[in-house]
């Protein structure tokens, strides 16, 4: 919902786009997709103008954190219809890549929450989470609401989310330990097997893939390369890297961005994207021990939208609204 200035000078609508971002940022952690978080976001600003109409914003306490707890609890009855959807999905299903957006002086807090606290490759482990384990997860582990006001949120007791973040907070840590590479290191990388990749360079390949690596591609069963499970091992990776270079079409553009907050690889074939590429490290940082390409077009189309937004803020010309 892109608004205009007379319409933001509107006191519910002023106070939704305040704390939009926030909520696009707690939503898509919760969710994985874009397209699904913008439409609980919809819903959200109807649930809120809705509110609106019966009784004054004024008496809201705490506008904040009426807005959350509505987000969350669309976005936890929207789970079931994304888990319906992932049934019948052909193929590894991965997230949908979230490419950094340049930063004003208002947004720019929440916008660090949003790129830098949720990787694509935690996103995946937080996939294995109950919606509920998962909310309160991103509440508290990433945007640091304590346990009493989740409780609010999700309307449940304090103790019942202890549990449920102690359970959260243990699974996740045992599929993904916590260290973070140094991004000159992840750059440096990722250039690397991008180079080796899109060569078809096998010898680089197995120089750089960490010998149990595991690649993930995610054409939803409309693109290439797209596979109907992961590939593990650095042999088998190698010679299906080297095998899609080999039948790549030509004139393919690649431009390094901050995908989810790393540093990752985003391939155009002329103005369309056709890949992300993302590429997860080992805790030395020497090796490749994850890569997750998301190829599908149904999950590349808001990239466009967001690199058009980049040049544009770079230029100077009106930014996007969301909504």
């Amino acid at each position: 919902m892109s608004e205009s200035p007379e319409a933001v000078a509107d006191g519910p609508t002023r106070v939704f786009v305040e704390h939009r971002e926030l909520m696009f940022a707690i939503v898509y952690n919760i969710l994985g997709t874009v397209a699904d978080t913008e439409d609980v976001l919809q819903e959200s600003w109807l649930s809120w103008t809705g509110r609106a109409h019966r009784s004054p914003v004024e008496d809201i306490r705490n506008p904040r954190a009426y807005l959350v707890r509505v987000a969350v609890n669309h976005a936890l009855t929207r789970r079931a219809a994304i888990t319906r959807r992932r049934e019948t999905y052909v193929g590894p299903w991965l997230p949908e890549p979230l490419l950094d957006e340049p930063a004003d002086d208002d947004s720019a807090d929440d916008r660090v929450l949003r790129f830098e606290s949720v990787s694509l490759a935690m996103l995946i482990v937080l996939e294995s989470l109950t919606p509920l384990e998962r909310a309160v997860f991103v509440l508290n582990e990433v945007f640091g609401y304590p346990h009493t006001e989740i409780a609010r949120v999700i309307d449940r007791t304090p103790a019942a989310v202890r549990r449920l973040a102690h359970r959260a907070r243990e699974h996740v840590h045992a599929r993904r330990p916590r260290f973070r590479t140094h991004p000159r290191v992840r750059r440096q990388a990722t250039e690397r097997f991008v180079e080796a990749a899109l060569g078809g360079d096998i010898a680089a390949l197995m120089e750089i893939l960490a010998p149990d690596v595991t690649v993930w591609t995610d054409g939803g069963g409309k693109a290439r390369p797209s596979g109907l499970r992961p590939v593990r091992g650095r042999d088998k990776a190698a010679r299906l890297l080297a095998g899609y270079a080999g039948r790549r079409r030509s004139g393919l553009d690649v431009r390094y961005r901050r995908v989810n907050g790393d540093d990752s690889a985003v391939v155009f074939d002329g103005a369309s994207p056709y890949a992300v590429m993302v590429m997860d490290l080992t805790q030395d940082g020497e090796r490749v021990s994850d890569v997750y390409i998301v190829t599908n077009p149904d999950k590349l189309a808001h990239v466009r939208r967001e690199e058009e937004a980049g040049a544009d803020a770079f230029t100077g010309a009106a930014g996007r609204g969301r909504a």
